[in-house]
């Protein structure tokens, strides 16, 4: 017999010792085990915590290609989920599997839901993660989008830039940072005030090492470089540690030209015809021939 049969008789049998049990992989390779049980349990090698203040809704469950969902909760504590970490996104996109267990006998489960993470709020000490089915990657949009700016990311393969590069890539060291999100950052060479505008920046040694974001702007004051990000870093951020940041894109035609020298691989369409077109009209100052409008 299999697991799933010895749990579907023990359910049967009329008296259940059953609970819930949950897996969170992160991405960087942590993995964390909870169950709603008050003792912790094991099996498949995850020692699953009963003492992590941790509950889930009810799973919501459909035939065919509906996707399936649920909600996890929990109390934000250093021997759980540490708030820290929610704001570092190192629980971003998370896989998540949660089953039925008879705690009596862990051999006896059923694996009801294998997703990630989506939406994940905190508020009051406490925080609230949306689970994701598998089928939700139905709903990803495909194909390509036809639009003035580039469609590619950055560095993908669709870009075919380099980002290691010399040119486009640079390590640095933290001198200093306010709790403005701003960041003070020495030895990254000599680059134009705003070339990492819209890069990255990742942190590569340090308590917050592997911790990064996006650069919403980039100046030079003095002999210091000042990075300051969309949002803010974990505290464990500190002077001296070694970040590692890339080149900034705004997904212009212009830009992917004088820059990266990448005009051939460009994946926007410019000469789109605007709204002011479709509802433009014959003046005497410009011509009205019928012809393009991108000459």
């Amino acid at each position: 017999m299999t697991a799933r049969d010895d749990l579907l008789a023990h359910l049967q049998s009329g008296c259940t010792t059953l609970c819930r049990a949950w897996a969170v992989l992160r991405k960087d390779g942590t993995t964390f085990g909870f169950t709603d049980h008050d003792a912790g349990i094991a099996f498949d090698g995850i020692a699953f915590k009963a003492s992590s203040g941790m509950s889930a809704k009810a799973l919501q469950q459909a035939t065919g290609l509906s996707v399936d969902n649920t909600e996890t909760m929990g109390a934000l504590s250093d021997a759980a989920v540490d708030e820290a970490d929610i704001l570092a996104g190192r629980f971003d996109a998370a896989e998540v599997r949660v089953w039925l267990v008879n705690w009596n006998d862990p051999t006896q489960r059923i694996e009801q839901f294998r997703g990630n993470f989506g939406e994940i709020t905190r508020a009051g000490g406490a925080f609230k993660a949306e689970l994701r089915g598998l089928t939700d990657r139905l709903n990803q949009p495909q194909g390509q989008v036809f639009q003035r700016a580039c469609s590619a990311v950055l560095g993908d393969a669709a870009c075919g830039v380099d980002l290691t590069l010399p040119a486009y890539s640079a390590t640095g060291t933290v001198s200093g940072f306010d709790t403005d999100r701003r960041i003070f950052v020495t030895g990254l060479g000599v680059f134009t005030a705003g070339w990492f505008e819209r890069g990255r920046f990742k942190v590569q040694s340090g308590v917050a090492k592997d911790l990064g974001g996006a650069v919403k702007f980039d100046r030079i004051i003095g002999t210091d470089r000042v990075i300051e990000l969309w949002t803010q870093l974990s505290p464990g951020l500190a002077v001296g540690d070694a970040v590692f940041l890339t080149a900034g894109c705004d997904k212009q035609m212009e830009t992917c030209k004088a820059k990266f020298s990448n005009f051939l691989n460009y994946r926007g369409f410019p000469h789109i015809p605007g709204e002011d077109w479709l509802t433009s009209y014959p003046v005497r100052s410009r011509a009205n021939d019928g012809g393009s409008l991108g000459r």
